[in-house]
């Protein structure tokens, strides 16, 4: 190996082991990793911000944009409102909610997607008193799965299309992907539907309880205490009874601005205290008004004028603005005139102060403020409300415009007459014009932490290629497999591709995989698509881990997850996925 390879490595090595780690966030480790490697020398000046105007990059921030006109149309809560029917037995009922979301993510980006079903499944879930534990896997999984099918569905599809048109001259199509794709997702969806959801740990059943939409979990909440309320000069010891019969547990008072020491319990409790509990939302709102206290109502509420305030849940994504900080640090009350009442984090507790509370992907956030602020509140937060709400007006009688744009769009795209990300964009700026996407939310849907990975990462990959570095590692995999047919190499290089992608973003491994498959064609001689159709499959395929998938991180908070109930429905579905998929590719796609 050269010193430019042992370097490169070393970095990705880093990269990986920060990303995994997870205490910083992967689109800022990216970045850094980039800027180190233009210091170092190993991409030319000229390159370092290549990746930014890539066609992967440019697809990517366009996609989630026309899903939100898709979805301000109304036209994917039509399909929803159509084919959901809470009355079904579950089986039925997950058979026909994975299907439906395998469907839209075909053509719209699979997090959107779940995005979209994800409150339509709660609700669902609460209609027929059962835990959105036993259904929420399931439908994230089938949207992940859907996504395989189109170029468009999923990031790491449109990376490696766009990796054939650079390597062999011409980039995989709009359909490329259908045949493989379509054979994974109608044999994983069937796997979810019949039997992965009954390898879901019961136990979660009882963890996240669904009677009621706001009973996912307790929160921990803080409440003012005015001169009126009847507990002041009480001991805050003394509200035991009063709490338990409202349902809720008191965790302790805060004073001028801090966290009395233990539980305050032989504190006195004096006007302008705040008081911390713990509870569902329904119990605080009782004790709200059993003991006269107030919701704390910060400086921009206050201001709105406004003494109609609601409440709305929110589930936390990775990447979202509140992601790894608080909401005093990012001025959620300042620059949405909402503030944040509460934080369930599966049952735990914490001492810090609510609004001083570093906010991880998966928490459930308690907002409140005026009515007509909250839905803004959360997209800016870009954070999913878990009510039967969208998070911008619904554009009745525009659905049919909206879909004709996009379809046209595609079909353009398909048949050649454009090229696809002109096409894409060109929808783009109809749905503005059209006021299907009001122009302020097209920066706001744009997922610019993927954009910086990718940004970063595909100067990264193209060095690592350049430098040897890929044919290292392809190399590795040939000699693993040495003497071995070339089916069994593609099998071994997707196993190491799904492996990665678990632990690792999937834009990531894509971009890291799409050289190595390219490399291993040509060492045995072989046809290169099917081993980029094999990356293709693997890098979407994380079902192990909440880290590995978007979407698979979206439901931990709601479904009341534990880290370790992802792999025990997910590892058998990953071993039909290669079972499956390595005949499908040889079929289609012949060595």
């Amino acid at each position: 190996m050269t010193v430019d390879n042992i370097l490169l490595f070393s970095l990705f090595i880093a990269v990986f082991a920060l990303m995994i780690w997870g205490r910083f966030r992967y689109d800022l480790v990216a970045f850094a990793a980039l800027i180190v490697a233009a210091v170092l020398g190993l991409v030319p000046t000229g390159e370092v911000f290549s990746g930014f105007g890539h066609p992967a990059t440019v697809i990517v921030a366009i996609v989630l944009v026309i899903s939100r006109g898709l979805v301000n149309s109304g036209a994917v809560n039509w399909i929803s409102r159509v084919f959901v029917d809470s009355g079904r037995s579950l089986s039925r009922h997950i058979a026909f909610m994975a299907a439906i979301g395998a469907g839209l993510s075909a053509f719209m980006n699979n997090v959107a997607a779940l995005a979209l079903l994800m409150p339509v499944e709660i609700s669902a879930s609460a209609k027929a008193g059962r835990s959105p534990a036993l259904s929420l896997m399931p439908l994230a999984f089938a949207t992940i799965l859907g996504g395989m099918v189109t170029l468009i569905g999923t990031p790491p599809n449109i990376i490696i299309a766009a990796y054939r048109g650079e390597a062999l001259g011409e980039p995989f199509g709009m359909f490329s992907f259908a045949p493989v794709g379509l054979v994974c997702a109608i044999v994983g969806v069937a796997y979810v539907a019949l039997i992965g959801w009954r390898l879901i740990p019961v136990g979660n059943s009882e963890k996240a309880p669904t009677a009621n939409l706001r009973d996912i979990h307790g929160y921990v909440a803080e409440l003012a205490i005015p001169a009126k309320s009847p507990i002041v000069g009480r001991l805050v010891g003394d509200l035991d009874d009063e709490a338990a019969e409202a349902g809720v547990v008191v965790l302790g008072l805060i004073r001028k601005g801090r966290r009395l020491p233990g539980g305050a319990r032989r504190e006195k409790i004096l006007e302008d205290d705040i008081l911390v509990v713990d509870g569902p939302v329904e119990a605080i709102d009782a004790l709200v008004g059993s003991l006269k206290l107030e919701f704390p109502r910060r400086d921009s509420i206050k201001e709105s004028g406004s003494s109609d305030l609601a409440l709305l849940e929110v589930v936390v994504p990775r990447d979202s603005r509140l992601d790894g900080r608080s909401a005093g640090t990012v001025g959620l009350n300042r620059h949405t005139g909402v503030a944040l009442l509460g934080v369930s984090r599966q049952g735990r507790r914490f001492r810090e102060r609510v609004r001083q509370l570093q906010v991880r992907a998966g928490d459930v956030l308690l907002l409140i403020g005026p009515p007509d602020r909250l839905g803004e509140a959360a997209n800016w937060l870009r954070a999913l409300p878990l009510a039967d709400r969208g998070l911008g007006v619904t554009q009745h009688g525009r659905a049919a415009l909206a879909v004709s744009l996009f379809a046209a769009a595609v079909a353009l795209a398909s048949f050649g007459i454009l090229y696809l990300p002109v096409a894409l964009a060109a929808v783009v700026g109809l749905y503005v014009i059209f006021d299907i996407v009001p122009l302020r939310q097209v920066y706001d849907e744009v997922e610019w932490p993927v954009v910086i990975l990718l940004g970063s990462m595909i100067p990264l990959g193209i060095a690592l290629e350049q430098s040897g570095g890929t044919e290292v590692i392809a190399g590795g995999i040939v000699n693993l497999a040495s003497g071995l047919p070339a089916w069994v190499i593609l099998t071994v290089l997707m196993v190491v591709v799904m492996t990665l992608s678990d632990v690792l973003n999937n834009t990531a491994t894509a971009v890291i995989g799409a050289p190595i498959a390219v490399d291993i064609a040509g060492r045995l001689g072989a046809n290169p698509d099917p081993f980029l159709m094999a990356v293709a499959v693997a890098s979407s395929c994380a079902f192990l881990t909440p880290i590995g998938h978007k979407n698979n991180t979206l439901i931990l908070g709601p479904g009341g997850y534990a880290f370790g109930d992802y792999w025990r429905m997910g590892l058998p579905l990953e071993l039909i996925i290669v079972a499956v998929g390595v005949p499908a590719i040889l079929v289609f796609w012949p060595l």
